[in-house]
Parts: structure tokens; sequence; C-alpha cells
């Protein structure tokens, strides 16, 4: 899942991007509105976090343009304003969440998920292909029942091969969407984590759910072919 991050402060910048990417998220960061805005229309985003002081335009002003353009993507405000007329502002505004600096990342995180369920993953919280489970809430694996330990890069891997089941995935989408990188093709982190993916998945289990898809990429799919 992806998720904007607009925060001018660089070192509550980094740290947001950093603890939300070891949590399973993709993330983008920018440090000013404008850029904020344009990316927060032009991209698919699954949530936006956002500043309210920020230079070229603040949040408040942001929002409202996204709201106008008809963007439903939920919005976090993570704010020093601690004033009840800011918070009753930024949710008259469109803002679905106000969260005041400092803040722990515990508690960020839980109202990230929240909202993420109230938005796009309203439609289930699990994904299953056979007798494979993701659980995006608990953030679990599971197959026939057993437990299967992912790392977050490998969670995020599975979710976008499950969520797009059946479906040729070349390396540069999957490139884009879990590493949140341009393919190199001289890097073989893709082959290796699906490689190690593909064995915490299938070695064991019947039918064999992820294929490679020679010169195209890679298919989750329930055919054992």
């Amino acid at each position: 899942m992806r998720i904007l991050i607009v925060e001018d402060e660089p070192k509550t910048g980094d740290y947001l991007r950093q603890g939300l990417s070891e949590a399973g998220f993709v993330t983008d960061l920018v440090r000013d509105g404008l850029d904020g805005l344009h990316l927060g229309l032009s991209g698919d985003y699954d949530l936006m976090i956002l500043d309210v002081m920020l230079p070229g335009m603040d949040g408040w002003t942001l929002l409202q343009a996204i709201r106008r353009n008809d963007k439903a993507t939920p919005v976090l405000f993570l704010t020093a304003r601690d004033q009840v007329e800011d918070r009753v502002r930024g949710l008259e505004s469109g803002a679905d969440d106000y969260l005041v600096k400092p803040f722990a990342f515990a508690e960020l995180l839980a109202r990230v998920r929240t909202l993420l369920r109230r938005g796009k993953v309203r439609e289930s919280d699990t994904l299953q292909a056979a007798d494979l489970e993701l659980d995006l809430l608990r953030r679990r694996a599971s197959r026939g029942g057993q437990r299967i330990d992912l790392t977050a890069k490998e969670f995020a891997l599975l979710e976008l091969l499950l969520r797009r089941r059946g479906e040729v995935l070349p390396r540069s989408l999957i490139a884009s969407q879990v590493w949140d990188m341009n393919f190199d093709s001289d890097t073989n982190v893709i082959e290796v984590a699906v490689r190690r993916l593909r064995a915490k998945v299938d070695d064991g289990f019947e039918p064999k759910l992820i294929r490679t898809v020679r010169g195209m990429g890679y298919v989750l799919d329930e055919s054992g072919s």
C-alpha cells in the first residue's frame, strides 16, 4: 500500500518514511505543499500524511484543493498545531484524522491502519488463494493453518501478488510497487526475494502458487502448472 508523506521538517519526514517502510508500506516523501498537491492529484495513494505549516502551500489549502478535485484519498493531519480550533478546521476541511506532534509512532501506525481499514481495505481484511491467507491487519501469513514468517518486503511482495492474482507482473512493476525504485537490470534483488518467498509459501504444499513466466515476470495463481 502506498502512502504519501508531506512533511517539511527533515527529521520528522525521514523518521516517518523509515518507520512506515519497516511496517511494510511503500512511501513517497515530499517537503513542500506544491509537490504534495502535484503528487496528491496525480498519484494513486491509499493514504496521505499531511503537515499544516508547509512551504509553497499550507496543508489546509492543499487538502481543500485535493477535495475539490474529487480525490477521496484518506488524509491524516500530523501537526504541531494543537488548539481545538485547529483540529476542528482540519477535520472540517476534509481530513479523516488529526494527530498532534510530538507523537508516539505506535499510535500513528494504529491510526494509519484504522484509516486504511475504512478506505480501500474495507472490502476485505484478508487476501486468499487456495489455502494461503494473508491477514492485512495483523500482518500475518499462513498456509494450511501453518504460520509463515515473512519480512516486511516479503509481506509487501506477497500482498501485491495476491491483489493481482492471475496477472503476470513484470519485474519493473514489482520494483516500483514493493521497493519504490526503478528497475535496474543489473540487480537480482527481485529474483532473490521471489525465490525466498516461494520457498516459504510453496515448499511442502500443493498446488504451487508462485510461478516464473520466463522473460515476462511472476504470477500467483492456483493452476499449479
